[in-house]
């Protein structure tokens, strides 16, 4: 990775990396509490369409590399080895013509919606282990930059999809999260949409009843729910252990006192998916244990 390419990347993504989430945020800009500082007021803002930041309590800002040399005092050598050693999905979908990490709302066009039954899609499922929670699911076939494609496709609440294959991590429309409702007065709130998939295929293994779910689609949502939490008796999370999974938590413990951190179960994993994938604890391995 050079420069030129790490300040592609979505300072967003860079942030969220981190573990740090935006206070307040618009399709055009997001604002930040001071990265390198302690403040209780946000001085920290990105322009997401120039993808620079400015920090408005020093007087100073610039691109991706500008924020890791600060944030890291090392150089830029040392930036590029940093983030070489990281996960970002916006830069592993580069190597795929036309793919775009989110929102690409001016260059697509969805042609097809049905039922998942493309084979390469199914068994994407199935190597995630939730190939028997279709009915949450999509085909989406979809033309981009005169390109066809098709994935998975899991809805929002604004009437954009999240698209998944193995090959790209994409929402087409507006970013929002989903919501599955019970009528229930317990909420279970997931960072994405294969977190959710993994709870309800292990639901009964955990012993716990249908409740209303809520997934982020992506942790930066957070501070979108806020209105959404206040009317459920008990909130349970289920994000991924990591930094920003451990300040997702923080915020929402910290304004709901029937809301509760439930990562214990899986603590040991990246996140709920990982566990399902390398515990497998589905109705169908049950009943294969059963009969030996």
């Amino acid at each position: 990775m050079n420069c030129k390419q790490f300040n592609t990347i979505p300072l967003e993504e860079v942030l969220l990396s981190l573990g740090h989430l935006p206070t307040k945020q618009s399709e055009k800009e997001a604002w930040y509490l001071n990265p390198f500082a302690t403040e209780s007021q946000a001085s920290f803002k990105i322009n997401k369409n120039l993808n620079y930041w400015y920090l408005f309590s020093e007087g100073i800002g610039g691109t991706n590399t500008d924020f890791m040399k600060k944030y890291l005092n090392t150089s830029v050598n040392g930036v590029l080895i940093w983030a070489e050693n990281q996960n970002f999905s916006s830069f592993q979908n580069q190597n795929i013509p036309d793919q775009k990490f989110e929102n690409p709302t001016k260059n697509y066009e969805i042609l097809d919606v049905n039922g998942i039954h493309h084979p390469a899609l199914l068994e994407y499922l199935r190597e995630r282990k939730v190939g028997n929670q279709t009915q949450f699911l999509h085909e989406i076939h979809y033309r981009m930059n005169d390109k066809n494609y098709f994935g998975i496709g899991f809805k929002n609440d604004s009437g954009g999809y999240e698209i998944r294959n193995k090959y790209s991590k994409i929402c087409l429309g507006k970013k929002d999260v989903s919501t599955v409702k019970n009528g229930s007065q317990s909420l279970r709130v997931f960072e994405g949409f294969f977190d959710f998939l993994s709870f309800k295929n292990a639901e009964s293994f955990l012993e716990k009843e249908p409740a209303d779910y809520l997934i982020l689609n992506s942790v930066s949502m957070i501070h979108n729910i806020k209105n959404s939490l206040g009317n459920y008796e008990q909130i349970e999370l289920y994000f991924d252990n990591d930094e920003a999974g451990n300040r997702a938590v923080e915020i929402i413990t910290s304004q709901n006192k029937n809301a509760e951190d439930f990562r214990n179960f899986y603590s040991d994993f990246k996140d709920l998916n990982d566990w399902m994938i390398h515990k497998n604890p589905s109705p169908e391995r049950q009943v294969k244990q059963r009969r030996r």
